[in-house]
């Protein structure tokens, strides 16, 4: 005994046509928010490796106040935490105790490795802060780089890193020059 459907009630259902239809739609946009979304957390984390560098620059200005204004000899920087070199993130740790502060948030390979995702520029070992100058032909503090990314970790900016020059700014990218 087969059951007849009720007069007026009709079986709603979707067509084929219509899943395919919905699904292609939403392939769509998942592929126009995935790239957006990472570019999005491509650009926190570099915001938040400028505010490393800022704070690293106020940890190099406290280490100056207690050496006589003369910046520290520190090697550019190491392989592993093994290594006995003097890096930023040993000696500055004293001026900026928390350790990830060393560490760029995009880094995942030289940081947790090595200590610190950002080098040191020895030519500026054992200069005075007043009269820095870098390879005898710069002598302007905001041109001069002293701590930056190890290594291009963030890919959406021009130059793909982040560098603390020697009047304390952090600025994303190199704006490093040798002309006026």
């Amino acid at each position: 005994m087969r059951a007849e459907p009720r007069a007026g009630l009709r079986c709603v259902a979707f067509t084929l046509i219509e899943l395919l239809v919905v699904v292609g739609i939403v392939a769509v946009l998942i592929a126009i928010i995935v790239p957006s979304y990472q570019r999005v957390t491509a650009g926190s984390r570099s915001a938040a490796c400028l505010s490393n560098l800022r704070q690293l620059g106020a940890a190099v200005n406290l280490y100056l106040g207690e050496n006589q204004m003369i910046m520290p000899a520190l090697a550019a920087g190491r392989t592993s935490r093994d290594e006995e070199l003097q890096v930023i993130d040993n000696t500055l740790s004293k001026y900026a105790p928390d350790p990830r502060v060393f560490l760029c948030p995009a880094d995942e390979k030289f940081g947790p490795a090595s200590g610190t995702s950002y080098f040191w520029n020895v030519a500026l070992n054992r200069q005075p802060a007043s009269g820095l100058n870098f390879l005898g032909f710069i002598n302007e503090a905001s041109r001069i780089p002293i701590i930056g990314d190890k290594e291009g970790f963030h890919p959406y900016l021009q130059d793909k890193v982040n560098i603390l020059y020697g009047d304390g700014h952090a600025t994303q990218g190199i704006k490093f020059t040798t002309g006026s």
